[in-house]
């Protein structure tokens, strides 16, 4: 299909549309909940919890995208390549399961129901309307994505514009009578400590880092359609209207934390960001306000459902094509529809402990990919720093399971080893490693480059 595309040099317009479109394939559930609720914990800290969440909720999704350019992948199958083939299959269907059915497109769901809907139905029939709810959500979510050539349009053009224009009334609304002084609020005690690690922390649970390597596929899809074939070109172009739709998503952000920590000035801190949403509106707006709160969720959250499913089936259907592209989003929406009815406090449970194995890992091939030019992607580089890596982000990601498992014989055993590492009790324990591990990587290569000058072997890369 792409070979009937026809080349052509992109307008402003189109510029918009793309950046439209790229912003709100990340912009979902997670975008809106954990900000928000970062704000309230964060209280009077909020600006300093607000710069580490921007660098892993904004620079790091920025510099996914760049990875993508600078390597001219196609997905995150590419990223993990230099690492093996077998490597680059098992880390293109972690990310993909992480962000897709088993954890991310569900939140997409069970956040817009918790928010939008579920104030408007008795608690005695809530598990039922979650259930009608997210059929169709998710078959929505197929049908609007069951056309490829179809995507940037139907997202870009019609249901982010929407989206905007509501947040912008609601944010009208807040700021013309703040709650509180942020400054003033109270902090909970982390935040008055460690605020700046703990919003980098927080950052995670976006998971638009490892959104940014899985969505690659759709963004470059989305690209060739617009008639940027080239690779060098639809690089560029992708990186121009990443910076665009990342930049104004930070701006976001900075408000709904800011919302947040006002928001203690009439009210408790809540379970999660979807609470304190939906407490916030309805203080202003009253019920007008949770229908409009409804609409805007629902958009949002379906804008990042539809790039989420379409970019698993796009990548495993590439990869494991005996099934179909429409087959693969049919297998997709139906799990992501299956595990959204387990419940969104559940989601966040269990997804964290994945994100915070995860993380450091698709943070150092993110920064691999964006210097590979530097030692032509060479794959000794990337096994050092990896190895080094994946050690302290198991020890991570088991101290963030749920008590069931942190707390048993086998987590305390974990936890006790974790501790002598640097910056375990911030949960930064893998900077340190990775940065040994980049520093034998490049020595290694170092060596190999100069055995190649005296031997004229080659060094071992990935092209």
């Amino acid at each position: 299909m792409l070979n009937r595309v026809q080349k052509r040099n992109l307008t402003k317009r189109d510029y918009v549309t793309l950046s439209s479109m790229i912003f709100a394939l990340f912009f979902g559930a997670g975008n809106l909940i954990f900000p928000l609720h970062l704000g309230q914990l964060a209280g009077g800290h909020w600006g300093i919890a607000a710069a580490g969440f921007l660098i892993t909720a904004v620079l790091l999704p920025l510099l996914s995208v760049l990875a993508v350019c600078v390597t001219k992948s196609k997905g995150v199958y590419d990223i993990g390549k230099p690492l093996g083939a077998t490597f680059a299959v098992v880390f293109m269907v972690l990310i993909h399961f992480t962000i897709g059915p088993f954890f991310g497109t569900p939140r997409t769901a069970t956040v817009s129901f918790t928010v939008g809907l579920a104030p408007f139905f008795p608690a005695k029939y809530q598990s039922l309307a979650l259930l009608l709810f997210s059929a169709a959500f998710f078959g929505l979510a197929y049908y609007l994505s069951v056309e490829q050539s179809k995507i940037m349009a139907r997202v870009g053009k019609l249901l982010n514009p929407l989206f905007l224009l509501l947040l912008v009334a609601i944010f009208a609304v807040a700021f013309s009578s703040p709650l509180a002084h942020a400054g003033s609020t109270s902090a909970t005690a982390a935040y008055q400590t460690a605020g700046f690690t703990n919003g980098f922390l927080q950052g995670y649970n976006t998971m638009d880092a490892l959104a940014g390597l899985a969505l690659g596929v759709t963004i470059v899809t989305a690209v060739n359609f617009m008639g940027q074939t080239d690779p060098n070109k639809a690089a560029w172009v992708t990186a121009r209207a990443g910076f665009f739709s990342m930049a104004f998503e930070g701006l976001i952000y900075v408000l709904l934390i800011l919302l947040g920590a006002q928001s203690l000035g009439q009210f408790k801190l809540s379970d999660n960001g979807g609470v304190a949403f939906d407490q916030i509106v309805n203080h202003y707006m009253g019920s007008v306000g949770q229908a409009i709160l409804a609409v805007l969720i629902i958009t949002t959250c379906l804008t990042t459902a539809i790039g989420l499913v379409a970019a698993f089936a796009q990548d495993f259907h590439k990869h494991f094509g005996f099934l179909s592209y429409k087959a693969w989003l049919r297998i997709t929406c139906l799990a992501s529809f299956l595990t959204a009815n387990v419940g969104l406090n559940q989601i966040i449970a269990w997804s964290t402990p994945v994100l915070m194995f995860l993380y450091p890992l698709a943070m150092a091939l993110i920064f691999l990919s964006i210097l590979s030019p530097l030692f032509h992607k060479s794959s000794v580089v990337y096994v050092w720093v990896v190895v080094f890596t994946v050690v302290p982000a198991v020890f991570d990601m088991v101290a963030a399971f749920p008590a069931v498992v942190s707390q048993s014989t086998f987590g305390q055993a974990m936890a006790h080893v974790q501790s002598f590492l640097p910056l375990a009790s911030s949960g930064m324990d893998w900077l340190v490693p990775a940065l040994v591990g980049a520093v034998f990587g490049t020595a290694h290569y170092l060596l190999l480059q100069r055995a190649k000058t005296s031997t004229g072997m080659e060094v071992p890369m990935k092209r």
